[in-house]
């Protein structure tokens, strides 16, 4: 029932910034986790930040903490993520999730290998090369 459009990738060169948007349609975001992952050519998916409803609860990726914020706003039923000073090894396809999470928990919400969110963004690519 809820669907998600990523927008905002693109092609930037090292020490650059991108802000990725996801919209949302179809129901309210305000009662669900949400989650920026990234899945570069043969490399697993990853989590980068999730973010649960309250924004109480956050979780940053080690390689991305310092230089991404992730941020949502409820009431425009949309989430971001702002990526500073971006690196080769930011180069991948970044999707937005969403989950009904019945308990998030920062060290466990954002792990791709464990927690399944439900509904997903079709994917951007982003790109870090010069």
């Amino acid at each position: 029932q809820l669907h998600l459009v990523e927008s905002g990738g693109g092609l930037v060169q090292p020490g650059g910034s991108l802000r990725l948007s996801c919209a949302a349609s179809g129901t309210t975001l305000d009662d669900y986790t949400i989650g920026w992952f990234r899945q570069a050519p043969g490399k697993a998916r990853e989590g980068v930040s999730c973010i649960d409803r309250t924004e109480q609860i956050l979780y940053y990726a080690d390689s991305v903490k310092g230089r991404f914020t992730i941020s949502r706003d409820n009431a425009k039923n949309m989430a971001y993520l702002e990526m500073n000073d971006l690196q080769p090894e930011d180069t991948a396809v970044y999707y937005c999730a969403a989950d009904l999470l019945s308990r998030p928990i920062a060290h466990l919400m954002c792990d791709a290998q464990l927690i399944e969110y439900t509904y997903w963004g079709q994917g951007v690519q982003v790109t870090v090369s010069g």
